[in-house]
């Protein structure tokens, strides 16, 4: 008899690191909650940020940053003001 599990880590992967970066074409984003002790390695050119603060950043599928913002519907907000669509991540 097989053994399901091992057969589900012997599968490949549906898409390579450079397809998946791609998927979506321009037109999916992510949001990202951080903490501003975070920020600087997503947006090395802010300027220095409060910490402890909760954050938001829109990000493409592809992972670059778009935008920060201190509320979750801001940047869902500028998602659908740049008509991408949003997609959830887990």
């Amino acid at each position: 008899m097989l053994d399901q599990n091992k057969l589900d880590q012997t599968k490949s992967p549906p898409f390579s690191e450079e397809q998946f970066a791609h998927l979506g074409g321009g037109s999916l984003a992510y949001v990202r909650e951080l903490r501003s002790e975070e920020v600087g390695k997503l947006f090395p050119q802010a300027p220095p940020i409060q910490p402890g603060l909760q954050l938001f950043a829109l990000l493409g599928a592809d992972g670059v940053p778009i935008v920060l913002t201190d509320s979750r519907d801001a940047a869902l907000a500028n998602a659908l003001q740049q008509e991408l669509q949003t997609v959830s991540v887990h």
